[in-house]
């Protein structure tokens, strides 16, 4: 008897306002604003640790806001400013009390092919929101 492969499920795409703190598991298109590098460190010639670490801060955004998208490594090469991306599976990462969007090694992070016109909103920047851990008694 051939068993019967459960059908993928099509991807729910969240806008930028939706994000919050501590959330993941989120796919989006998203337009990269600008790009600045922030580390590049390389590793030593030979060794586990032959190759070098890069970390950018991307300005990424959609139509409800915009966001700062820490990339890592390969994930600099495709953040080019005015690319559409495609995240999968991305993460919300606390940095000094603000929100970063991040892809670890359980996501993905592409390139859109299909040309999509993005007019991303820049004075909705949740990056720019601070928030602070309250911890109450009941």
């Amino acid at each position: 008897m051939a068993e019967a492969t459960p059908a993928l499920r099509k991807p729910v795409f969240t806008k930028v306002n939706e994000l919050r703190p501590g959330t993941n598991g989120h796919s989006l298109n998203l337009k990269v604003v600008n790009t600045k590098m922030v580390m590049q460190r390389g590793g030593r010639p030979s060794g586990p640790q032959a190759r070098q670490m890069r970390i950018a801060e991307c300005l990424v955004g959609d139509e409800t806001g915009i966001i700062i998208f820490t990339a890592r490594n390969d994930q600099v090469d495709l953040m080019k400013e005015g690319n559409i991306v495609t995240l999968r599976n991305a993460k919300i990462d606390m940095y000094r009390g603000s929100m970063r969007l991040a892809v670890d090694r359980w996501g993905r992070v592409e390139v859109a092919e299909e040309p999509t016109d993005i007019t991303v909103k820049d004075d909705n920047n949740l990056s720019l929101i601070e928030y602070e851990l309250v911890s109450f008694e009941a």
